[in-house]
């Protein structure tokens, strides 16, 4: 039977691994980099990477349509799953000193902090990053930056609740006529979730959460899921998920809509990184740069509904702009530290 992995043991048990060839050097800040004909040739050379993900499959395959379309020659193949069973797996390939990931991309922003404490990451920092992204998205050392962002927000379905008669913030959860209704996500899959319930535990104190597990609520994984059951008619609200896919629901007509809670939504941070042990260095800089280009960060918007720190990313015109809701603050060094708490309790 496989161990499973603390964020605690990842930390401890690669931190005698990261020497030799992981070993980072992040006392100097890097220097930007740009894509350069070199670095594709030597990507082609490879000819392929692997990119962890905790994005939805179907638009992780999207994303990587589009690379390989924008990087003929270069193939890339989505492992994709929940955030917290991509960390596992990183940690066990790292304890068996197996090197499969080229990038990752985790919903969970601690993850980031942990590997680079643990020096799994490769330090490089894309020209678009430096030059357009603020400067708390992205590593000053140049391990990562936000690929994406997304919200947790309360959502209902719209032929089963009333506009007027849906829940206005989280504390409205609570009443009795939401028992048996109710649809939320794992924080012990979703790094989305992970994030969202740190956020809401500091803010509404743990007693909330305790409340709420009294309403009879139908538990499942991933941070997707939730609107899916809305849409099925499975249950009337979602206390948690995520917003990009409340958004894609939408623009197929289903019967969804999102509330951002007037205690504040949780704001999540999707980070990326190129792994220090990547099979194929060249194609891992190439994909994760690319993945940080207007071009590509428009595509997360458009095929995926995700949200973008670059600036002259257009947000999509139907939803309401991020700087007009009221957010809760992420803190991933603070998840860091307290998952495995928050996973025990």
């Amino acid at each position: 039977m496989t161990r499973r992995l603390t964020r605690r043991s990842v930390l401890a048990g690669t931190a005698a691994i990261a020497t030799g060839s992981l070993a980072v050097d992040v006392k100097a800040a890097p220097e930007a980099q740009s894509i350069t004909p070199a670095l594709v040739e030597a990507a082609k050379k490879e000819g392929k990477l692997s990119w962890y993900t905790s994005v939805d499959l179907p638009v992780a395959e999207k994303i990587a349509k589009a690379f390989e379309a924008a990087y003929p020659g270069v193939s890339m193949k989505v492992e994709r799953s929940g955030a917290e069973h991509i960390f596992q797996r990183i940690g066990q390939e790292a304890q068996s000193k197996v090197s499969n990931c080229d990038v990752v991309n985790s919903s969970d922003a601690a993850h980031l902090i942990i590997w680079k404490r643990a020096q799994m990451l490769a330090s490089y920092l894309p020209e678009e990053v430096a030059k357009h992204f603020p400067k708390e998205h992205f590593d000053p050392d140049g391990m990562y930056a936000s690929w994406r962002v997304t919200l947790s927000p309360i959502a209902y379905n719209t032929s089963l609740v009333k506009a007027e008669e849906a829940p206005k913030g989280f504390n409205d959860l609570l009443d009795a006529r939401w028992s048996g209704k109710i649809v939320k996500a794992h924080p012990g899959y979703s790094g989305t979730i992970m994030t969202a319930t740190q956020q809401l535990s500091r803010e509404l104190g743990w007693r909330f959460l305790e409340k709420l597990a009294k309403q009879k609520v139908m538990q499942v994984q991933s941070a997707a899921d939730p609107p899916k059951k809305v849409t099925a008619g499975e249950r009337a609200v979602m206390a948690d998920g995520t917003e990009y896919m409340v958004n894609l629901l939408q623009s197929r007509g289903e019967p969804i809509a999102e509330v951002y809670a007037v205690e504040g939504t949780p704001l999540i941070t999707g980070p990326s990184a190129v792994m220090a042990s990547a099979p194929n260095p060249n194609a891992a800089r190439l994909f994760y740069a690319w993945s940080m280009t207007a071009e590509a960060q428009q595509l997360n918007v458009e095929v995926g509904a995700l949200r973008s720190v670059h600036p002259l990313v257009k947000d999509r015109p139907e939803r309401r702009k991020l700087s007009d809701i009221k957010t809760l603050r992420e803190d991933a060094a603070a998840v860091a530290d307290q998952a495995d708490d928050i996973k025990a309790r």
